[in-house]
């Protein structure tokens, strides 16, 4: 037996690429029906995987990948506020 770790692959809704966890950001529907940004990605709630990348935000806002993924329409103000977050992150 190897003493290798398996790493947990999540897939990116924007892009559609496989990457480990650590390489993601999740979005995460809340019991109270709110999204955020879960950058610890152990907050409880149901969630989806972006890339570190304001590209991948667009492109699951086009594809509706965000939408399917959470099984519900998603307003127009929670995309504003994904993506201001999303600004924050990548200059930070």
């Amino acid at each position: 037996m190897s003493g290798k770790k398996k790493v947990p692959l999540r897939k990116c809704v924007g892009c559609g690429e496989m990457k480990s966890k650590k390489e993601m950001i999740r979005v995460l529907k809340t019991p109270q029906e709110s999204f955020e940004l879960d950058t610890t990605g152990k907050k409880n709630g149901r969630g989806a995987y972006l890339c570190f990348s304001g590209d991948c935000l667009e492109e699951a806002i086009q594809n509706r990948g965000l939408e399917r993924s959470f099984k519900q329409a998603i307003p127009k103000e929670v995309y504003e506020e994904l993506k201001k977050e999303m600004s924050i992150i990548e200059a930070g």
